[in-house]
């Protein structure tokens, strides 16, 4: 924009003495000035913006001198673009800082051919012309000199004083207020004894891009919200954190880069999860943010046994199928027995993803995974959690929790089928063969437990208003149907998990959800009470 005032100011003397140089009369008479108005007293608080087509424009008429010649300006010199064949179809009055802004585009462009050694392109009428209707016009170009001259002024603070040149920073509250109804006792756990709480997650993250396509993305996090004491992992919340503390963490990092046009890599070194490396194919997925509020809601169970650090690979096959691999440890950092990359908890994962088209998505997957438990479903369903809360050994005069290594199999089917804009069919099915891999000294016996997961979802996106999203979830949270282990018989009745909530947008920044949680036969036991969770969530991001 410099260079172009500069050249505005300098154009009537590289006109003047063009037409000086040529020394010869200019074949007809200039049309006067007659039908041009005085200069408008035009308000400084509004702001003129370049425009691409007079045809949009008033004040100056089509029949005035000026009009035309600008007109004819336009038509052998290309100064105003906006239509596709690039012509210029004037036939409306314009205003006078309107007409300035044309005016402006077209001495930028007679002053570029001057510059270029192209003079000879330019005739000596136009010449004329143009000397003209920049005296004419000398009060509106000197405005919108001042104008851009501003504007510069104010682009060249906020680049001053701007965060970063390749970092975005951006953040996020969950506020929740959580209670439990109905129910007196789960596993013994006085379920009647949980009171109204109210906690938040605040999450502040560092998205950067060094080359436009990579991602460098850097999440701290402290979160106080806590499960309600319910005695199963059954229905917890996916906003919840594990202690209820709010020391402030390095929650997530992770770099992504594309290899090839098609191939995409991760490098995760924190907190990663399975939605880190493929698509869990659910529009409840929120991440806690948004969408559901439980756990078992938001994803396939099975995906939980993928966490910590890792990389994983996605390779794109055309636009509707896709392969994801991906390794992630829980404690690769940790360099002690039994820890590490390879020899601690690890869940692999290996998942095609086929979209026949923007609405339908399905999802085929399998994970192997060692000494990772599903975070959801009956006790029994997860087994290491089971036997160190249910078998306490003295060992060396102490008592110590087992800690029976456990190594898994499963494989999980996705799918979200939009039979329109406003309703999505969606659900999972998915199967868990874990084997326990030590006796602990004759403790316990070696053996396989089978695990069961299902879910039906009805979603209602942009119900009420733009933005909203409704959605019901019907289904049965890990369950053990066999097992071959002593020590852990299988679930003898089934639990059914109903969840429904209604997520409000009231602004871009804002959204609220009130939901429930409703299980039947908690931990797949009948002589268990029904509980109900209630949730308020709050959700506020900038």
């Amino acid at each position: 924009m410099t260079k172009l005032w500069k050249s505005l100011l300098a154009s009537p003397v590289v006109l003047s003495m063009m037409l000086v140089m040529n020394a010869i009369p200019v074949a007809g008479e200039t049309p006067g000035n007659g039908n041009i108005n005085e200069a408008e007293n035009h308000p400084k608080d509004k702001t003129m913006a370049q425009v691409t087509s007079v045809s949009q424009l008033s004040d100056v008429q089509p029949t005035d001198w000026a009009f035309q010649a600008l007109q004819s300006l336009v038509e052998r010199y290309g100064c105003i673009a906006g239509y596709p064949n690039g012509t210029y179809r004037g036939n409306r009055a314009l205003t006078r800082y309107e007409f300035a802004a044309g005016l402006n585009a077209c001495l930028d462009r007679v002053n570029e051919l001057i510059a270029t050694a192209t003079a000879e392109l330019v005739t000596k009428q136009d010449l004329a012309t143009l000397q003209k209707l920049q005296e004419e016009f000398a009060a509106e170009l000197a405005t919108l000199r001042g104008r851009v001259d501003a504007l510069e002024a104010k682009a060249a603070e906020l680049e001053a004083n701007q965060f970063s040149t390749t970092t975005k920073l951006q953040g996020e509250v969950v506020a929740a207020i959580t209670d439990v109804f109905g129910g007196n006792t789960v596993n013994d756990v006085d379920v009647k004894d949980n009171n109204t709480t109210f906690g938040a997650r605040v999450r502040v993250e560092f998205v950067t891009s060094f080359t436009g396509d990579d991602t460098l993305f850097t999440r701290l996090q402290a979160n106080n919200i806590v499960n309600p004491e319910l005695g199963t992992p059954e229905g917890s919340l996916s906003f919840a954190g594990e202690d209820g503390n709010t020391d402030i963490l390095l929650d997530a990092l992770w770099y992504k880069f594309p290899l090839t046009k098609s191939t995409e890599v991760i490098a995760i070194a924190n907190a990663g999860a399975a939605d880190d490396l493929t698509e869990t194919i659910n529009i409840f997925d929120g991440d806690g943010s948004l969408g559901a509020l439980s756990d078992f809601g938001t994803r396939n169970a099975i995906y939980y046994q993928v966490e910590g650090a890792g990389l994983g690979i996605t390779q794109q096959f055309g636009d509707a199928v896709s392969v994801s691999l991906g390794y992630l440890g829980s404690s690769p950092n940790d360099p002690s027995l039994g820890n590490g990359v390879f020899n601690g908890p690890y869940g692999a994962l290996a998942q095609l993803t086929i979209k026949p088209s923007d609405r339908i998505n399905f999802g085929f997957t399998y994970i192997n995974a060692y000494n990772q438990e599903l975070g959801a479903g009956s006790t029994r369903a997860n087994p290491i959690s089971f036997f160190n809360s249910n078998f306490d050994f003295d060992l060396d005069g102490e008592s110590d929790e087992l800690n029976v290594p456990f190594s898994s199999n499963s494989y999980g089917f996705q799918a979200s089928i939009g039979l329109s804009e406003k309703f999505v069919l969606g659900g999972w099915v998915g199967y868990t063969n874990a084997r326990n891999l030590s006796t602990q000294g004759g403790r316990i016996d070696r053996g396989d437990l089978d695990i069961w997961t299902w879910a039906v979802t009805l979603g209602f996106p942009d119900l009420g208003k733009k933005g909203n999203l409704a959605g019901i979830i019907f289904g049965m949270e890990p369950k053990v149907t066999g097992s071959s282990i002593n020590d852990i018989s299988r679930d003898r009745d089934t639990s059914y998990h109903i969840e429904a909530f209604y997520q409000y947008q009231v602004s871009e920044n804002i959204a609220i959800t009130p939901g429930v949680i409703w299980l039947t036969a908690p931990d797949h036991n009948s002589n268990n009470d029904d509980v109900v969770i209630g949730a308020i969530r709050t959700t506020l991001s900038f």
